[in-house]
């Protein structure tokens, strides 16, 4: 007798990728472990007395004790609380890295709108402006730009942001010259829409969408850039806390208080990664 095969039994139909797929992947490890990060340290910008009763430019304990269960991340060559000056310094460098993206944001975007929207000779000269800025190394370039501004927080995150622009520019053209020779912004000027009023309402909301999501990229980039600056001195000045700054203060003693340099290396490392696996996560890497 010959035996009757079973019926295939058919694949489950995939999961939809709305927003109903996407709330499973947003609560993944992937996802959460980052946002938690990126949370905590900006807690820590806003409101760091939450965090530390201590006080982060005044000797509280004697200098270069070991981390412990009073003093989280030891003291440092002074005696101060260096766990307190983790958390204040998270002011200087993350609101600075929100300056500076900011300032890359508006005038790279501007730029880039202009020259795709209007083409022609004022495409050509403020590419060549971007090409200039792209040919400038990014550090070389900001060293210059807080030297003539001095030195600082703020004018760290300007130059950061600086450096930026270009990349911003180039996207958001990019975007802009693509969208504008699609049928429906054709069909706007056929209808009898103006320049503008084409560029505001069709061109402009079909473009700026990639150019936000690399806003949330350069976000991790730009507290490297800073803590740099700060590392070199052009930061914020002593005693100010800021992560660069207490990682140059501990350089000198690597060998016998390696608290100094580490623990806050970690931080900057823990937050620039938390940071641009967050902005890829939001992006569609994970949340699709």
């Amino acid at each position: 007798m010959t035996a009757i095969a079973p019926a295939p039994v058919s694949p489950p139909p995939a999961a939809p990728r709305g927003s109903r797929a996407a709330w499973p992947a947003l609560l993944r490890p992937g996802f959460l472990i980052p946002a938690l990060i990126i949370l905590i340290a900006v807690a820590w910008a806003l409101a760091p007395g939450l965090f530390t009763a201590q006080s982060p430019t005044e000797t509280v304990a004697p200098s270069l004790q070991a981390p412990s269960a009073e003093h989280w991340f030891g003291t440092d060559a002074t005696g101060r609380d260096l766990y307190a000056r983790v958390i204040y310094g998270a002011s200087q460098s993350i609101i600075g890295a929100l300056i500076a993206v900011a300032v890359g944001l508006v005038v790279g975007t501007a730029m880039g709108v202009v020259a795709g929207a209007v083409g022609g000779v004022v495409d050509e000269v403020l590419m060549r402006v971007v090409d200039v800025l792209l040919a400038i190394p990014a550090l070389l370039l900001s060293l210059s730009v807080v030297i003539l501004l001095g030195f600082g927080t703020t004018s760290a995150a300007i130059a950061v942001g600086v450096t930026s622009i270009a990349v911003f520019a180039r996207l958001a053209r990019s975007r802009v010259v693509s969208v504008r020779v699609s049928e429906y912004v054709e069909a706007a000027y056929g209808a009898g829409g103006t320049f503008f009023s084409v560029l505001w309402r069709h061109i402009l909301p079909n473009s700026l969408t990639p150019v936000i999501a690399l806003a949330a990229l350069q976000l991790g980039s730009a507290i490297l850039q800073i803590s740099t600056l700060g590392f070199l001195g052009y930061g914020a000045p002593p005693p100010t806390p800021e992560w660069g700054l207490l990682i140059a203060e501990g350089r000198n003693y690597v060998a016998t208080a390696w608290w100094l340099t580490v623990l806050p290396g970690i931080v900057v490392v823990l937050v620039v990664l938390a940071t641009n696996r967050f902005s890829q996560s939001i992006r569609g890497g994970d949340a699709v």
